[in-house]
Order: C-alpha cells, then structure tokens, then sequence
C-alpha cells in the first residue's frame, strides 16, 4: 500500500471511529436489537457516507464557495432531527422484568419482529449520516486532501469513496459490537432507562458541540 492510500486509510477511520451521532445510534442499536438489524444500520450509514464522499469530489469547488450557507442550514436541519431522536431515546420504553427473573436478552427479545425493522433501520442510518455536518465537512476536507491534488482525479476519488466505505462499515460497526458487549448488563428496567438517558444525554452534547 502506498503511502498516500496508507495515509487515506487512516484519515477515513479516525473520521467514522469517533464518537458522534451516527455512533452513538449505532451503539444503542447494538445493545438492543440483533447482528443482522445493526448490519443493516451500519450499511445505511456507510453507503450515505461513500455517496457524500462522492457528491463533494463532483462538486468540490462550488460547494467549497456555498459551504457557509450549506454548512448553516445542514447543521440546524441536522440539529432538530438529533434533538427529536433524543427525547426517543429519552423516552423509549423498557422491558419489564418479571418478579426476580432476568430479562430475556436483545436477541430473545427481537427474534419474533426483527425481520421488520431491518429496513427502517437501513433508511434511518443513511437520514442519520445524511443529516450530519460532520461528514460533509470531513469529506470536503478528506476530498482537499487526497483527490484534488491527483493527476487523475476520477481514480483517486473512486479510491476514497471505497476506503471511506470501509471505514465507516468499520468504525460505525465497532459501536454496533461495543453495544452488543453491553446487551448483557442491561438486563433491567432500572439499567436499561439509565442506558437510554445517558445516550439522549450524548446526541444532545453531540448537537451542543456542533452548533458551538
């Protein structure tokens, strides 16, 4: 691998790695829902995140002039649909545990509806990515780096939309996993209402630091 591709690789999943509202529904997904309904969330959110890669290489230079009315508008649009997805999550019901029993793990809980829900999840993961000003901003900056400067910038922005690819599969999905690891801790009420108040909490700061 040449260094320029090493040096690609490791801007894209320093990008999706980072907590941010993307991950942060990802790690709630993973600790209540099964590998196959998150699979299809980390898609949704790493294929809207390849197609904004490819939509700042097409357009770079106009949207480099438009970017403060973009950047302006992206963050308030983005900013009310996180807040909405925090008094969800704020509010989402729990299971309720049957006298000293343990409740029954995510999976067991799934199993009969999660066919279902694959894909909304799908959809919300590319809305989520979508609506998120962080990977626009980090894809005209990735997009300035290791495109424009290319002889052939037709190939090396086919090059960073696959690495941005499988780097957001990558980050995104190690949330889904780490959420996963959590599913057995959360096995009551009293955990599970902490659990989705301290993920409101995060989208909430999420949108405090963006519009900062």
């Amino acid at each position: 691998m040449s260094s320029s591709l090493l040096a690609m690789g490791i801007f894209t999943l320093v990008g999706a790695i980072t907590p941010g509202p993307v991950n942060v529904l990802a790690l709630r997904h993973g600790a209540a829902r099964s590998r196959l309904a998150c699979a299809f969330y980390v898609l949704g959110a790493s294929a809207s995140y390849a197609a904004v890669v490819w939509a700042m290489g097409q357009g770079a230079q106009r949207l480099l002039r438009a970017l403060p009315r973009l950047s302006t508008a992206a963050e308030w649009l983005c900013a009310a649909y996180l807040l909405w997805l925090a008094w969800r999550l704020a509010h989402a019901p729990v299971e309720a545990a049957s006298g000293d029993a343990p409740l029954p793990t995510h999976l067991e809980c799934q199993k009969h509806h999660e066919p279902g829900r694959t894909l909304p999840l799908l959809l919300q993961g590319a809305a989520v990515q979508t609506l998120n000003p962080k990977a626009w901003l980090v894809a005209l900056a990735g997009v300035g780096l290791f495109v424009l400067p290319q002889a052939d910038t037709a190939l090396a922005l086919l090059q960073f939309c696959a690495m941005s690819l499988l780097a957001c599969l990558v980050g995104v999905g190690s949330w889904a996993l780490l959420g996963q690891m959590l599913s057995g801790w959360l096995t009551t009420p009293r955990r599970q209402r902490l659990f989705h108040h301290l993920l409101a909490l995060l989208l909430v700061a999420s949108v405090a630091a963006m519009l900062a």
